[in-house]
């Protein structure tokens, strides 16, 4: 994935820097004094969209006609309230946003924007944006020429859904960012008014996003939850059922978190740090009931046991001088 940094600094000499970058897209107008105007932005492609994350004092963009007619961008724009404050209008349309709330802007249509501090008492607005072509996101909706400035409130499901995932496409690329994309896309048109010929494709989205979710979760309390159905069911909102449908295609929830527990006892195993630390604190700080029972379901998985993976680990730092990942552990095995 790309990325771009931009951060012009502060004061009048920023500003003039940001309107020389902006100037076919719209018109920047500092809603403070000039020498306090700050602004930064970073950039990536992922997927099918452009993902755009930014941080500014308060300030008003202004997209006219005459910037549509020469920018050519005809694109839909998702956008997420971090921090601070959004008010958004396109003719008769407009949405104010807060933390959390997301909304869908027409980038072909004229509309204006005021960036503000929020309710904190915070001197910045931070949002993210994930920027998609039209044919991406007008087949999906069921009036596209009017759906700009639809709000999705931060408290309701899609917001939610929404902003976690732009959260996880904020932490880097993955394989799975374009469908992604498109679930984000099929969300949005579900909340606001999708097209007849997409409604299944809204379900599918729905359970796309929450499976995603739910995933990334999990991976990051492998050792510090219990990430029973029980405690993912309520913390998720959804029924027993709902949550065993939703991990079928892994092989079913226990299934899945114990994979990936095992797989970050791999990675933790071939980690130097990992070198003494002995085989039942690590099998238990992963909710194993004993090392026996973890060097099993470990050997089912990997083909070898975790003494095995720890000496291989530092027969190959010994060889190399380099820091073995997993991939390399398992490589060497390949190769005996």
């Amino acid at each position: 994935m790309s990325e771009r940094s931009s951060d012009p600094g502060r004061g009048e000499s920023a500003l003039q820097a940001m309107r020389a970058v902006t100037a076919d897209i719209c018109s920047v107008a500092p809603l403070g004094a000039p020498e306090e105007f700050q602004v930064s932005s970073v950039t990536a492609a992922t997927g099918n969209g452009l993902l755009v994350e930014s941080v500014s004092t308060a300030l008003e963009y202004d997209r006219t006609p005459a910037h549509i007619a020469r920018g050519g961008i005809d694109h839909f724009q998702i956008t997420l309230c971090l921090r601070g404050g959004m008010h958004f209008t396109s003719g008769r349309r407009e949405a104010v946003l807060g933390r959390g709330d997301v909304c869908l802007i027409d980038m072909a249509q004229p509309n204006r924007t005021v960036l503000s501090g929020g309710a904190d008492g915070g001197a910045t607005t931070r949002l993210v944006s994930i920027i998609v072509p039209r044919s991406v996101m007008a087949p999906r909706l069921a009036h596209p020429d009017s759906a700009t400035a639809s709000l999705l409130p931060g408290g309701g499901r899609a917001a939610q859904l929404l902003g976690s995932q732009l959260s996880a496409l904020r932490d880097g690329p993955s394989p799975e960012s374009r469908a992604a994309v498109e679930a984000m896309a099929d969300i949005v048109a579900g909340a606001v008014g999708s097209a007849a010929e997409v409604d299944g494709a809204v379900d599918r989205a729905d359970r796309h996003l929450v499976l995603a979710m739910i995933k990334r979760h999990i991976e990051a309390h492998l050792d510090t939850e219990p990430l029973t159905a029980e405690d993912l069911c309520r913390r998720f909102q959804m029924s027993r059922a709902g949550l065993y449908r939703l991990f079928e295609a892994e092989g079913g929830l226990a299934r899945h978190v114990q994979e990936q527990r095992l797989n970050l006892a791999l990675r933790r195993l071939a980690a130097p740090a990992s070198r003494n630390r002995r085989l039942i604190d690590l099998a238990l700080d992963l909710r194993f009931s004993g090392d026996s029972t973890f060097v099993r379901a470990f050997r089912r998985r990997f083909g070898l046991t975790p003494g095995e993976v720890r000496g291989l680990a530092e027969a190959w730092l010994r060889d190399t001088g380099a820091q073995p990942g997993p991939g390399d552990v398992l490589r060497h095995v390949g190769r005996g």
